[in-house]
């Protein structure tokens, strides 16, 4: 029993061991520059005089951040949904298919911003492709990128590029549910779609939450291809606050930055509280 003992001490010790790094890394380039944030947002950038919520009042009252904030918002609200939805679908079709078609769908994620970038300019510029079919087809050109058509340049975008990592996330949770349990559905005389709704949601729900999350995050990696194809000030239905926040690091408004990089990184983790939380639930359920 004692040596039992002695050798799991000595396996928790080698595991911190090898996480220390890790953590050391979390702290330093995570954590202590939050907590500067956080610090900044209650001073003056220059004078360093202590104003309290004044920062936040500020921000709060900003239009071009109310306006980044409607249409992230807006943007998360779109894309999220769309792309659970559409990834899980595309796995149900790709559950049994070869290995070449399911890492077709990864290839967006290997190609790099400024590709994808210069790919979208290509197809959405005025002298694009895409306005040269609709000349060709005796319709007139269309100013994608300037217009309210960009959120949709977006969101197209935002859906290429995450579809299939996704999808690879599904596909490990169809995967974990037992095959048994469908023959067992099977020989009660259950249908494809009572074994889905019944079989398939119930056992994707622990996937569900990761998949949420994985794509809130990356909704905010769009700023990128935004940025390379629209700059630092796009069309008013694509400005998102990390525009606002990329702007406000170039003029060195840094307490105002600070205040809005706190409040995002309050509503982050009330989102995912929120989703831990409901997928909790229906498990426990």
């Amino acid at each position: 029993m004692k040596q039992k003992s002695k050798r799991v001490r000595r396996e928790i010790r080698t595991a911190w061991v090898f996480l220390l790094p890790s953590f050391t890394g979390i702290f330093v380039f995570v954590l202590l520059p939050f907590l500067d944030a956080v610090r900044r947002s209650f001073f003056e950038a220059m004078g360093g005089r202590f104003v309290g919520f004044q920062n936040y009042r500020t921000v709060l009252e900003n239009d071009a951040f109310l306006l980044a904030v409607r249409n992230t918002g807006r943007f998360i609200l779109v894309c999220i949904p769309l792309l659970l939805l559409l990834s899980l679908l595309f796995s149900l079709m790709m559950q049994h298919k070869g290995d070449f078609f399911k890492v077709s769908f990864l290839i967006p994620m290997a190609i790099p911003v400024a590709s994808v970038a210069l790919l979208w300019k290509i197809f959405f510029h005025n002298q694009g492709i895409l306005n040269h079919l609709l000349i060709k087809l005796g319709r007139q050109p269309t100013d994608w990128m300037n217009t309210d058509y960009a959120f949709l340049v977006l969101v197209l975008s935002y859906l290429w590029k995450n579809i299939g990592y996704d999808c690879v996330l599904w596909l490990s949770g169809l995967s974990s549910i037992p095959g048994s349990i469908y023959e067992a559905a099977a020989i009660d005389g259950a249908g494809e779609f009572k074994k889905f709704i019944y079989i398939t949601l119930p056992g994707l729900l622990p996937t569900l939450f990761v998949a949420a999350v994985m794509s809130l995050v990356n909704s905010f990696k769009v700023f990128r291809e935004a940025y390379l194809v629209a700059g630092a000030y796009p069309q008013n239905s694509i400005y998102m606050l990390q525009h606002l926040l990329n702007n406000w690091f170039i003029s060195l408004d840094i307490q105002k930055m600070c205040a809005a990089a706190v409040m995002l990184a309050a509503v982050f983790v009330l989102f995912i509280l929120l989703l831990h939380g409901l997928n909790r639930n229906e498990v426990e359920e």
